[in-house]
């Protein structure tokens, strides 16, 4: 079993796979600086899993702190989730972005080429692809983002195979996962977005609470069937899985390799907040208002590579993803703290 660096740890999908990872015998170290996450998170994955969690109160970019940690656990795996990943913020903040999400990165593969950890898996974007496909979309159609978040996501993938081209013995996996949603199934864990959520999800999750008048859907006029915007939602828990999944395969070939993490399903947002209706039994209010800048119209994916190479796919369905999301706000009306 591997001694696993989580950055980023403490977040909504980072906190899903530690204990996904503590679950199955690994290993966890987390660094994580807090600014869209809480600790309390990491003491629900410890409570939840019943395993040791070090973790560290730090930011990628402080190299000699990644430094330091890496050789203290004696890590030889990483999975980096650490970066700055709302949409609309990053139109409005794009220099933040670029600092936190490609600098961070920059000296993250620093501190392990210090260290000779040569192993990592980065959580990478579906945005990235851009507003140019209606049909689902395979790892080699060309990507084209549209905002400053998915243009710093491609920037790193680019960071990455330069370093591998430049270093054989590197391997690394990106992972392009599409709308993660969902929470742990007990209810112990889920998404907790630090200030006004800018995913559909906990938005949808604090009207159907009361916590919120309407749900806000931005944009009614893309040309898809309904008029909003179509994701392909996957929930969390499928997508740590593919985390741990990709450790596995991390020694299969050097270099740096693309997987799509989807279902290969897209649905509207209109069709979530039904779809969320039927499984939870509550009506949800909305109200439509214009487009945010940078929303693509519609992102699925093809995720046929990820099943060939490692016979692996997406299993729970939506109505899975609108249950546990359900249970989670019902455990935590005001999030980890209540």
């Amino acid at each position: 079993m591997s001694v696993i660096l989580v950055t980023g740890g403490a977040g909504f999908i980072g906190s899903h796979t530690c204990a996904d990872l503590l679950e199955h015998g690994h290993e966890v170290v987390v660094i994580d600086n807090y600014s869209n996450s809480s600790a309390a998170a990491l003491a629900a994955v410890r409570d939840l899993t019943g395993c040791p969690v070090s973790s560290y109160r730090a930011d990628v970019r402080d190299h000699a702190a990644v430094s330091r940690i890496l050789a203290i656990h004696s890590v030889d795996t990483v999975i980096h989730f650490a970066a700055r990943k709302s949409v609309p913020e990053s139109v409005g903040m794009p220099l933040d972005y670029y600092q936190a999400n490609v600098c961070g990165t920059v000296s993250l593969l620093d501190a392990m080429r210090e260290r000779a950890v040569r192993r990592l898996v980065f959580s990478s974007s579906c945005s990235l692809y851009g507003d140019q496909y209606s049909e689902p979309i395979a790892e080699d159609d060309p990507p084209a983002p549209t905002n400053p978040y998915a243009r710093t996501k491609l920037m790193c993938e680019q960071l990455l195979a330069d370093a591998c081209r430049a270093d054989p013995g590197l391997s690394v996996i990106s992972l392009r996962y599409f709308n993660p949603v969902g929470a742990h199934p007990s209810g112990v864990l889920g998404e907790v977005p630090s200030g006004t959520p800018g995913n559909v999800m906990p938005n949808l999750t604090a009207v159907a609470s009361g916590a919120s008048r309407e749900l806000l859907i931005y944009g009614g006029d893309y040309p898809t069937p309904d008029g909003t915007a179509v994701r392909d939602y996957i929930h969390v828990m499928d997508v740590a899985q593919a985390h741990r999944i990709a450790l596995a395969h991390l020694d299969d070939q050097r270099g740096w390799r693309v997987l799509n993490i989807g279902t290969g399903s897209g649905l509207s947002v209109r069709q979530l907040v039904d779809a969320f209706g039927q499984s939870c039994g509550v009506t949800i209010p909305f109200r439509i208002v214009g487009r945010r800048p940078g929303d693509p119209a519609s992102l699925t994916a093809q995720p046929g590579r990820v099943e060939r190479e490692w016979g692996w796919r997406a299993s729970r369905d939506v109505g899975q993803m609108c249950a546990d999301s359900w249970r989670f706000q019902l455990a935590h009306p005001a999030g980890y703290g209540g």
